[in-house]
């Protein structure tokens, strides 16, 4: 059985979290606005000038639960959590696998595998539901020429060739998502290719802040079952870079990041007045923007699926639990390899 603990965000400018008791206390501008007993949380979220108080980071250590800081835009800064806890065997067990050139290779390609087949499965449900002919073509040749890269990933000898493989493959599916934009959101939606640090459409702002939130779920499912979130297979291993978080997020882009973006831009739920245009030409969610974002995205971790693998209904916001455990099984090899999710 898999519990998912509430994710507490928190985005109002200069609001204050701090301990009263057995509970989490928000005020901004000394006024009460929410609390929220302690043992009904897993971790706090707090975007741009949020304070915390030492009291609560100590209480939050001491339980478990994290903390994290991320800024305005949703970019990773920061995060707070207690001893590292988990199996030394399993954590030498995957080192060991990271030193394995072999190993690290067929992981990586299954990685790379799981993201392009649900990114194709997004640009085929969106052919079958387009109304214009020609936009229908192609999205179908887009899917196709991700079907091709399935059968090049399958042939790469080598980690460069698997990146290089995903690099193409990503630049055509960036490029068909345009297509499944509604026609009358697109004047203000337009998709540039993927842009970052900082995005320079509205498109790519909405797309960052939903993977920001999806790799601190990927890292807290990986933490959870006592793998090391920084050393990765696909990603290179640098100071400060949850690598193997990175491995994880890339099957979930499309089917949870992807897919509530196109939703919350082709029904309406967002819209140019929820961007800040900035100089340099940034372009960043405001603050009513950010909490629609988490709204729907909380709401659809809570949607409940079956696991196509396991057979078991679980809620969405588990599934990326449920991969780290995978991963941990490969790792101490009780599977023959890494398979990721494949939603039907």
């Amino acid at each position: 059985m898999y519990t998912l603990q509430n994710t507490l965000y928190v985005m109002t400018p200069n609001a204050y979290a701090h301990l009263e008791n057995n509970t989490l206390r928000i005020d901004v501008e000394r006024e009460k606005r929410l609390q929220v007993p302690l043992h009904h949380l897993g971790s706090l979220v707090c975007f741009g000038n949020v304070l915390v108080s030492p009291a609560l980071m100590h209480r939050m250590a001491d339980e478990g639960k994290s903390v994290v800081l991320l800024d305005g835009s949703g970019r990773f800064k920061a995060r707070l959590e207690g001893p590292v806890s988990g199996n030394i065997l399993l954590r030498q067990a995957h080192h060991r696998s990271a030193a394995d050139g072999a190993f690290a290779l067929e992981f990586a390609r299954a990685v790379i595998a799981g993201k392009l087949r649900n990114s194709r499965s997004l640009l085929l449900r969106a052919a079958r539901e387009a109304a214009d002919a020609a936009e229908q073509a192609q999205l179908t040749r887009a899917a196709d020429n991700l079907a091709a890269s399935l059968r090049a990933l399958a042939q790469a000898r080598d980690l460069d060739t698997l990146r290089g493989v995903e690099g193409e493959a990503a630049r055509g599916y960036f490029a068909a998502l345009n297509l499944v934009v509604k026609p009358q959101a697109r004047e203000h939606f337009a998709l540039n290719g993927r842009t970052r640090r900082p995005p320079l459409d509205r498109f790519n702002a909405l797309l960052s802040f939903l993977y920001s939130m999806l790799m601190n779920d990927c890292r807290s499912a990986l933490e959870t079952v006592g793998l090391d979130p920084q050393l990765g297979y696909l990603h290179a291993v640098r100071p400060g870079r949850a690598a193997l978080a990175l491995d994880l997020q890339e099957e979930f882009r499309a089917v949870l990041a992807d897919r509530l973006a196109l939703t919350l831009i082709n029904r309406g739920q967002l819209g140019p007045r929820d961007f800040d245009e900035r100089e340099g030409g940034a372009v960043m969610l405001r603050d009513n923007g950010r909490r629609a974002v988490v709204t729907a995205w909380q709401e659809r971790k809570q949607e409940e699926i079956t696991h196509p693998l396991l057979g078991i209904k679980v809620s969405i916001g588990i599934v990326p639990f449920v991969q780290a455990r995978l991963m941990a099984r490969t790792v101490r090899g009780e599977m023959d390899g890494y398979l990721p999710y494949l939603p039907k």
